[in-house]
């Protein structure tokens, strides 16, 4: 299994803690997408005639928005040695000296009401006993946790030592931003406070796996340790996006969580301090071309259902595996994330009509939305003792489904992947030992021979195999020979 590049630097003991980087967004000059009050200031010359343009207006307007966030939280670990040198260099003697075990974090946030209403990220202060907030006027602020949402890695916090009315940051619209378009960024990389890189918006509409609902701003800023929480502005001076994630390895490419999802999320998480979302009580996945080839499918773009669970919502409205999910309300569905991010923007009890692809035809499901479950990691399932198995087609051993295995999935009968030849169309498919084949072709598979009649009748044509992997299920093509 490749790992995962994409991090999103948790907040730590501070032994760990530098690990923590927002993405920040990038490059500094004056862009077309900027208003034109914003693009004359920012390209008004530093020196006079002649001179490069410069941003300091704008970074001037908008820093005293922009906070420092600390948390400690109670437990045992070790301070590194790095870490040690880097409070000893930076503070001198007023280096702080976690003491009992505390372990420490920093990040970054912005003020957005000026009641002292703070946005940063939910990884930055998960967790923590105690945080506070330091302001542009070098002014320390104690602050309570008031919301926070790990679907999307957003927190709310509320500056609670200090009663004055603080320059609150003005929220932009990220739908209209465009790739290509300016973007600067303030934060406390390696605690050095209200730290401004500028640069473009490379990308939109990012899925990295950071999240359930990812949908990045994707950036160029030279990444460091500790921007997590803070601002992406436009050259107006608003924010755009919220950094949280980077890519570990590499340089000029992190992310930002689009403003207008935070704005989405505020009156829930300031109200109640948890977001409750919609939920359909389905698996899906990317509708490929490959998949709707395989599936007769005469559509190449949507969400593929590839699991129902019969007493949710989708289940009891009538969807079912191979489904393909092409609009809901009426808009497209691009594929499985787009789908899931709108059913997440709808409230429980909410009534949606999904536009399904099912036997060639086009119909309307109707689906009152139940309540998303809190995500929860499931431990992984235990692994079973595979027996002999016999050969299979395209490269498959396979064998019956061990009846344990059947009561734990919730599945009568199927074929068990026990081994893959080397090079073969299988594992080219990216089938993997444990696997329990339940469907081939849109026809159910209740034991190896079916899987190989089934295989044998479609010769040399892409497979299409439905594929019980630990609790999820998923559509898996085996190319044509």
């Amino acid at each position: 299994m490749i790992a995962n590049p994409f991090h999103r630097p948790s907040r730590e003991p501070l032994a760990r803690s530098f690990a923590i980087a927002g993405a920040l967004a990038a490059l500094c000059a004056c862009g077309p997408g900027a208003a034109p009050s914003a693009r004359a200031e920012a390209a008004k010359p530093a020196d006079g005639v002649g001179s490069p343009p410069s941003l300091a207006p704008l970074v001037q307007q908008v820093r005293p928005s922009v906070v420092g966030v600390t948390t400690v939280l109670k437990g045992k670990g070790e301070v590194s040695p790095e870490i040690e040198e880097f409070w000893r260099r930076y503070f001198g003697k007023n280096a702080p000296k976690p003491k009992g075990g505390e372990r420490m974090g920093i990040g970054s946030g912005v003020i957005i009401d000026p009641s002292g209403i703070v946005l940063t990220n939910n990884h930055v202060v998960s967790g923590a006993e105690r945080v506070t907030v330091k302001t542009s006027d070098d002014q320390d602020h104690q602050a309570k946790v008031v919301g926070t949402d790990p679907d999307t890695d957003v927190a709310v916090l509320q500056i609670t030592s200090d009663k004055r009315t603080f320059q609150a940051a003005t929220l932009g619209e990220s739908d209209s931003i465009r790739v290509g378009d300016y973007v600067v960024a303030i934060g406390n990389p390696f605690g050095l406070e209200l730290t401004v890189t500028s640069g473009i918006v490379s990308a939109k509409a990012r899925v990295i796996g950071a999240t359930p609902f990812d949908d990045f701003l994707q950036t160029d800023a030279a990444i460091n340790p500790g921007n997590s929480g803070g601002p992406l502005f436009d050259l107006s001076g608003k924010v755009v996006g919220i950094n949280t994630a980077i890519v570990a390895s590499g340089q000029g490419i992190g992310f930002a969580v689009p403003i207008d999802l935070v704005r989405s999320l505020l009156p829930q998480l300031e109200k109640t301090g948890r977001v409750v979302r919609g939920f359909l009580g389905v698996g899906v996945q990317d509708l490929t071309p490959e998949l709707a080839k395989a599936l007769g499918v005469n559509q190449d773009k949507g969400a593929l259902v590839a699991q129902v669970e019969p007493d949710g919502p989708g289940g009891k409205a009538g969807l079912k595996p191979g489904d393909a999910v092409v609009t809901l309300n009426g808009d497209p569905v691009k594929g499985a994330s787009e789908l899931s991010r709108k059913v997440a923007l709808s409230r429980p009890g909410e009534v949606v009509t999904l536009g399904v692809l099912r036997g060639g035809k086009q119909q309307d499901v109707k689906v009152t939305l139940g309540e998303r479950p809190s995500s929860q990691k499931s431990p992984p399932p235990a692994q079973e003792e595979s027996g002999e198995g016999e050969e299979g087609p395209v490269g498959l051993t396979i064998q019956p489904v061990p009846n344990q295995v059947q009561q734990k999935l919730g599945v009568k009968g199927g074929a068990m992947v026990s081994g893959i030849e080397a090079g073969s169309r299988a594992e080219e498919a990216g089938l993997q030992p444990g696997d329990v084949i339940v469907e081939a072709n849109r026809k159910p598979v209740k034991q190896p021979k079916d899987l190989v009649a089934i295989a044998k009748d479609a010769g040399d044509a892409p497979l299409a195999l439905r594929v019980r992997r630990g609790e999820a299920a998923v559509y898996v093509v085996i190319p044509a020979r």
